[in-house]
């Protein structure tokens, strides 16, 4: 049996992270520090929603008639500005949220802000990809009786149909690649839009901020600081713009992975249903099952076994009808999608340099062997790195094992884009404060850089060799220092535990 390291053994990095706090004078009621924190987030937060608030552009996609759902303001920035302001706002976050991390700033933050700023975000039209409009179009193509696993937005009403027309290259001949629940919440929009398709993507949007708020809410209750949620949740730039302001649908997935760790405190049922539904969202959320098994039986304590079991039951009683009502074609997307290759990652230049003297389905079949490779060493020194930031009861071991996965996942992936480290960010409030905030938050700032202004679709020529350029050719070296950093603090924490002797 593994004994999991007690909270009162600090992991180096925590302890360095504490170190750094110190010499950088720490006062997180007041002072020159926490005014900036705060200052650059808010400004941050309000260059998001004014991007949120301007008219169609490289940002954002057009999206017809308003109906009832909000409009925009009548400006339509070019690339180039709406690139700066994307630029300008993210870099501002990162700071102000770094600020925030090393000084242990208290955000004065509470459900008051915390609506005014989900008002202002259902005021907006999301931003950063056209991913919001490909949802609308699956929900729609299911919602007329076809199937989103196996039909293309643009084969669907012969290409005519208002809302799956305004799919945009190179997704208009794509079936779904989401999960059957994540599919059906889509489906759930369009029945609320109808042929409408700014109606359709409003009321995504509004179960996208639900979602928001919920995992807020899930992580105060399930005992998180109230200055770690807002500082690395709530009123996170990188969380905000990028997952909240985008509409995607990893919120979802996100909310009923966290309500399924804090849940699993009081029923193994409940948290087996919630993980079945987020991997039914999202097949990459099954790392919340796994970690939640993975500690119960490393743990061993009484009636673990029967935990166990009714999780699985919970998660087959969901997942199994919503996969057979979905039908096989859903695996078949998964297959298709798993050997992508992003542009902004390390594999791909791995890729093109062996792309010529090796054959390209080779190529992928390498490097999607190797990444699972560098996600499993990466899960073990994300282990080792937060072995003394949760407690030792088995749930917050799941809890640990959870993040390990997931952001081990999301920093080690052949594709992988700024959203998919949410659930990372979601159950850092849960992990006591370590220099590892700095690198994802280091991490995250490069992979929303690498993806302004966001679509593929109107960008100039010179902006689009500047950010695809950086996409290509910064972001991939700037995402390997993310692995070098968390070996690096693992080696650190190695020789801290062993002593001087360490080499």
């Amino acid at each position: 049996m593994v004994t999991p390291p007690s909270r009162q053994e600090a992991s180096t990095a925590r302890r360095a992270f504490a170190q750094l706090g110190e010499n950088a004078g720490v006062n997180g009621s007041g002072g020159r520090a926490r005014v900036v924190a705060i200052g650059l987030t808010v400004a941050s937060l309000g260059l998001l929603l004014l991007v949120g608030a301007l008219g169609p552009s490289a940002a954002k996609p057009p999206l017809g008639e308003r109906g009832w759902g909000t409009g925009t303001l009548p400006w339509s920035p070019g690339s180039a500005t709406v690139s700066a302001l994307l630029v300008l706002a993210y870099l501002t976050g990162a700071v102000g949220v770094a600020i925030g991390l090393v000084r242990r700033v208290r955000l004065p933050w509470g459900w008051t802000a915390t609506g005014v700023l989900a008002a202002l975000a259902l005021a907006t039209q999301p931003f950063g990809s056209a991913d919001h409009v490909n949802y609308a179009a699956y929900g729609r193509i299911l919602v007329g009786g076809g199937d989103p696993f196996s039909q293309s937005p643009i084969d669907w009403a012969g290409g005519s149909d208002p809302v799956t027309s305004a799919v945009e290259a190179p997704w208009t001949t794509t079936p779904s690649i989401y999960g059957p629940f994540g599919t059906a919440a889509m489906g759930l929009a369009s029945l609320v839009g109808g042929s409408n398709l700014r109606q359709t993507v409003m009321a995504w949007q509004v179960v996208i901020v639900l979602c928001w708020l919920a995992v807020r809410w899930i992580l105060l209750r399930g005992g998180a600081s109230r200055s770690r949620v807002d500082l690395l949740w709530t009123a996170n730039p990188l969380v905000f713009g990028v997952g909240v302001l985008g509409a995607h649908v990893d919120l979802i997935a996100t909310a009923l992975a966290v309500a399924a760790l804090v849940s699993a405190r009081h029923t193994a049922l409940a948290a087996g249903v919630l993980c079945g539904l987020a991997a039914s969202t999202k097949v990459t959320y099954g790392c919340v099952a796994a970690g939640l098994v993975i500690a119960w039986a490393l743990a061993r304590e009484a009636g673990w076994v029967r935990r166990v079991g009714m999780l699985v039951l919970g998660f087959i009683a969901v997942a199994v009808p919503l996969h057979l009502w979905a039908g096989s074609e859903v695996f078949g997307q998964l297959g298709k999608a798993r050997r992508s290759v992003s542009l902004a990652t390390p594999w791909r230049p791995i890729v093109e340099m062996l792309t010529g003297p090796l054959q390209q389905a080779t190529v992928r079949s390498l490097v999607f062997a190797l990444s699972a490779v560098v996600c499993l060493l990466l899960t073990w020194l994300l282990l080792r790195l937060t072995g003394g930031l949760v407690a030792d009861d088995p749930v917050s071991q799941g809890i640990r094992w959870t993040f390990a996965l997931a952001t081990a996942y999301a920093l080690g992936a052949p594709y992988s884009l700024p959203w998919y480290d949410q659930l990372s960010w979601a159950l850092l409030p849960l992990l006591a404060a370590s220099a590892l905030d700095l690198v994802l938050l280091g991490r995250a700032a490069i992979m929303a850089l690498a993806y302004v202004p966001g679509r593929v679709l109107g960008m100039s020529e010179n902006v689009k060799s500047v950010t695809l350029g950086f996409r290509r050719h910064v972001a991939p070296y700037a995402a390997l220092l993310a692995w070098v950093a968390v070996g690096w603090l693992a080696r650190l924490d190695r020789c801290g535990r062993a002593g001087p002797e360490c080499g």
